[in-house]
């Protein structure tokens, strides 16, 4: 923690001197509970309501807003690999809280049920994101489907199985193609393939600096979440760098007790049955396709839009600036703005009421 801004805090008099006194210290001390009490206060203050849906004995963690039924259809968000339900936050700030959204944790990822192999590929993911939507009666009225990176892959190929289910389609950078151009990502994978080192996959750091490492992979502007928490909760101006790392580490001791799953989850969806599950499932997408991709992608390169509009030259593609793979964190108003106008435009479905 910087001295100055420690002196300033204490000698201030102000009666927000000792709660945010409190709260930098928490930080230092333990940054992942801190990240985590942020995530709860965010979900809080956007009235997201986190539930669990048992399927025998398969539980499915989903968060959701809103009611069916109203002006638009609802809306099942499918996040990345190794994130979860609430990396969506960032994108739901920006949507109407009128709109019904149910953002699902992925098979094995957060609060939902973590199994075996055949969940983790592309089809099983599939299958269970389909259990989850008859379950819930999601399916008793046409909802718009939306997966980035790998929830892009698996909603891809879920709209390619269940046509008759979806209003639309919004694909994220999805995972899947066979891309024109290899980027960043798939050439250092290549590289680890060719050094038979399967701990140094660049998407599960273990370390501050590897973690470092995926943001810059992931992200086209530096990762800017510390003065984003800060700020957030005590509105005074903080120097970013001392609280970086503390973030860095926050999220690695997040991530580590999961990393096992990560790479069993990571093999399955490289290998062979999944690797290019959406290339192989594109001609079968009927629902009208919505495509969002940043230009300076690193990890899944930007060429892959121009297959899909060959494939599908009817589907709307915009291309986004200042941005890389991670777009709902980097430009979530932008692509909040570009969902809702793809909602609005080819809406005019009847009301059926659902589970919710």
């Amino acid at each position: 923690m910087d001295l100055d801004l420690a002196k300033m805090l204490m000698l201030s008099g102000s009666t927000l001197a000792l709660p945010i006194l409190v709260f930098i210290i928490s930080f230092t001390f333990w940054p992942a509970a801190v990240i985590k009490l942020y995530t709860w206060l965010s979900r809080h203050r956007m009235g997201l309501k986190v539930d669990y849906l048992s399927c025998g004995n398969y539980r499915f963690c989903y968060s959701h807003r809103g009611k069916p039924g109203g002006a638009t259809s609802s809306v099942l968000l499918l996040h990345g690999f190794s994130f979860n339900k609430d990396m969506w936050l960032y994108m739901l700030k920006c949507l109407p809280k009128s709109q019904h959204v149910v953002c699902l944790d992925m098979p094995g990822h957060e609060g939902t049920s973590r199994t075996n192999a055949e969940d983790y590929c592309i089809e099983g993911q599939v299958k269970r994101i389909h259990q989850f939507v008859q379950s819930v009666g999601l399916d008793r009225r046409p909802f718009h489907l939306v997966g980035t990176s790998m929830g892009g892959n698996v909603a891809g190929v879920y709209a390619a199985r269940f046509p008759a289910h979806l209003s639309g389609v919004t694909l994220i950078c999805p995972a899947g193609l066979v891309y024109p151009t290899e980027s960043v990502f798939i050439k250092r994978m290549k590289e680890i393939e060719n050094s038979q080192n399967a701990q140094d996959i660049p998407l599960i750091p273990s370390t501050p600096q590897e973690m470092e490492d995926m943001l810059s992979l992931c992200c086209d502007v530096r990762f800017k979440i510390p003065q984003q928490i800060i700020q957030s909760i005590i509105d005074v101006p903080i120097p970013n760098n001392a609280f970086y790392r503390k973030i860095l580490q926050g999220l690695v001791d997040e991530r580590i007790p999961n990393n096992d799953f990560y790479r069993e989850a990571f093999l399955e969806i490289v290998g062979e049955r999944s690797r290019h599950s959406l290339q192989d499932n594109l001609h079968l997408i009927t629902a009208p396709l919505q495509v969002i991709w940043g230009k300076y992608d690193k990890v899944v390169d930007v060429s892959g839009a121009s297959v899909m509009q060959e494939v599908h030259p009817e589907c709307q593609v915009t291309l986004l600036d200042d941005c890389g793979h991670s777009v709902v964190i980097e430009r979530p108003q932008k692509t909040a703005e570009l969902l809702m106008d793809f909602l609005s435009a080819r809406e005019g479905n009847g009301n059926r009421n659902t589970l919710f």
